[in-house]
């Protein structure tokens, strides 16, 4: 037994360093767009901050592996449609939304300029592509704007009327979402001929938000109605361990197609989505790669993602009409939010996606600690003070579970003279040995699975929060004592370029005086080198991972030291089991249990 939980313990520290490698954080700066001069119809009465306009076209190295990215057309006009929570910016080049600006996002801390999605990109959203004369250096007039819609018409080649309508929420509206444009192009044919439609529409294109992104949730998603599919940068990539080896042929695919049923699709980064929603479900999703402009400071690619979905559309019959209408979500990924909508958008969070994931039931876990944290948060106002009464209110409902496991390992730990004797006696009779033991269990009232009780709810919670935290765009920039940020690393300064985070090593220093005042069984040394280096290991992990994640675990660790020392209180007196022969409940105690050397 003890060589095989020795087994399992060197094989969890081999899956948790893998996990460090290969989800560790990795260097993403952000870029610096140079401002053009574009002329700008303003359709909304609110006055618009100024922003920083999309840069021009960037040069890229001439490598079809990368879709190109483009930049405003210099007779291009701008028109606006905005609220208390976004800016719409609509091109009348492809009639189209080129960027959309979050008025309650900010591009860094302490900055006033509002976070950006697709501000450099490949094409604008909800541009057509794949379809020359018709795509996003087509050129539309614009028929209307008011407060809350914009109007584009455009005539293709004399045969086809496009006409492309958007709808803001106005400010003050409950009837939808703020960050939800409702779109609806209708094509009518001008001649006595069939004609094909454009059937490609652009997603848009993600990138990086901040230095500690590591990259792991910029992807394009689609989800079919049963459950999402994931497109990630390394899909597209090629190479890998064994094509470097000369294994394997695995060269950087150009462009990605999953054909299938799409209820939504998304372009997506950390904190980020645009999410379009057709009212017919499309038939499939293209993605490609985007290098974007270099990141300062950085020698590593800038690479985003560009996106579209392929629409069901029918063959336009002569002289008569066909449209496509959809909701587009332009937004942070906020779960509360978009739990609100009817195709299960809240999916885009990726609660779920991994192995590890699903194992331990994070896709139910996290969306109840996201609602449990935001509903925290509306009360006291303060997001460090909300995880922290999270972490509490969890631990009080588990306490009657983990007081039982602690009381269950402190009795197991006075057994084991009891149980060395055991083995001593029937050591060479496995079956014996075995009885003898569940009947020392069963007298002393004994679970030998009660110490990993609150190892097996812990560790739900544990992945069920981080899970949470990678993409709850509501911690972003969000401070806490010292930590400027709780979505990110709570970095203090460096020594010889190595970062110093408090939180993590709090964190780390809890599990160390956990591990000294929680009873042990008599385990072979091997284990106990395993046990003793599990804390620093597990703070090494976690120490570029956001400082919520680190207050999290060091409050839940606090709470169980407590908890702890209130257990080693009030059972050190309970009698010491008796010897082997002798009748419980005589009180006596064990002096020598090991039998006698002949």
């Amino acid at each position: 037994m003890d060589k095989k939980n020795t087994t399992i313990g060197v094989l969890l520290l081999i899956a948790a360093f893998a996990s460090a490698y290969f989800m560790r954080p990795a260097p993403a700066l952000q870029t610096t767009a140079a401002a053009t001069t574009t002329a700008t119809t303003t359709a909304a009465p609110a006055a618009v901050p100024a922003l920083v306009a999309p840069a021009a076209p960037v040069a890229t190295a001439n490598d079809a592996a990368f879709a190109a990215l483009v930049g405003d057309n210099a007779k291009a006009t701008v028109t606006t449609l905005s609220n208390d929570y976004v800016e719409l910016r609509l091109t009348d080049f492809g009639g189209a939304i080129r960027d959309v600006a979050f008025r309650k996002y900010f591009t860094a801390k302490g900055s006033a300029e509002p976070f950006v999605f697709n501000q450099t990109h490949a094409a604008p959203i909800l541009a057509f592509s794949g379809y020359p004369g018709l795509d996003q250096n087509t050129h539309f007039d614009l028929v209307s704007a008011t407060a809350t819609e914009v109007v584009y018409r455009t005539i293709f080649e004399n045969r086809i009327e496009v006409t492309r309508l958007y709808t803001l929420s106005a400010t003050g509206d409950t009837t939808g979402d703020p960050y939800r444009i409702r779109h609806k192009t209708t094509f009518r044919n001008l001649t006595n001929q069939t004609a094909p439609l454009p059937n490609i529409i652009s997603l848009g294109t993600s990138a990086l938000v901040s230095v500690n992104d590591a990259g792991l949730y910029l992807n394009v998603a689609s989800y079919d109605g049963e459950k999402p599919d994931v497109i990630d940068r390394g899909q597209l990539e090629g190479g890998g361990f064994l094509s470097s080896m000369g294994l394997t042929n695995n060269p950087a695919k150009p462009v990605l197609e999953n054909a299938g049923k799409i209820e939504w699709a998304t372009v997506k980064n950390q904190f980020f989505a645009s999410i379009y929603t057709p009212e017919k479900p499309g038939t499939g999703i293209i993605v490609r790669r985007v290098e974007l402009p270099p990141l300062e400071g950085s020698t590593r690619p800038n690479i985003g993602l560009t996106g579209a979905i392929k629409l069901d559309l029918p063959v336009l019959p002569p002289n008569g009409t066909a449209s496509f209408a959809g909701d587009l979500y332009v937004g942070p990924k906020e779960y509360t939010r978009l739990a609100k909508f009817s195709h299960n958008e809240d999916k885009v969070m990726q609660y779920d996606r991994y192995f590890f994931n699903r194992i331990f039931f994070s896709g139910y876990v996290a969306p109840a600690m996201n609602w449990l944290m935001n509903s925290m948060h509306t009360s006291v106002g303060n997001w460090g003070i909300a995880i922290i009464l999270m972490t509490l209110l969890l631990k009080v409902i588990s306490l009657p579970f983990t007081l039982a496991a602690s009381r269950s390992a402190k009795r197991m730990q006075k057994l084991q003279p009891l149980m060395q004797a055991i083995r001593e006696k029937h050591k060479d009779q496995p079956q014996k040995l075995n009885q003898a033991t569940m009947e020392l269990f069963k007298e002393h009232k004994v679970n030998p699975m009660g110490g990993c009780l609150p190892v097996l709810i812990t560790i739900p919670l544990f992945v069920g929060f981080y899970s949470m935290l990678q993409g709850t765009a509501e911690l972003r920039f969000q401070s806490f004592l010292w930590a400027g940020d709780l979505s990110a690393p709570d970095t203090i300064g460096r020594i010889f370029g190595l970062p110093i985070n408090i939180m993590p090593i709090l964190m780390g220093a809890t599990m160390v005086f956990q591990m000294r005042l929680t009873p042990q069984p008599s385990i072979d040394s091997a284990q106990q080198k395993v046990f003793k280096f599990m804390p620093f290991f597990f703070t090494l992990i976690c120490y570029n991972f956001s400082c919520a994640l680190a207050l999290y675990s060091t409050i839940n660790g606090l709470f169980t030291i407590g908890q702890q020392l209130v257990v080693n209180k009030y059972t050190k007196d309970d009698p010491t089991p008796t010897p082997l022969g002798v009748p419980s409940g005589t009180g006596k105690k064990i002096k020598n249990v090991t039998p006698k050397k002949k």
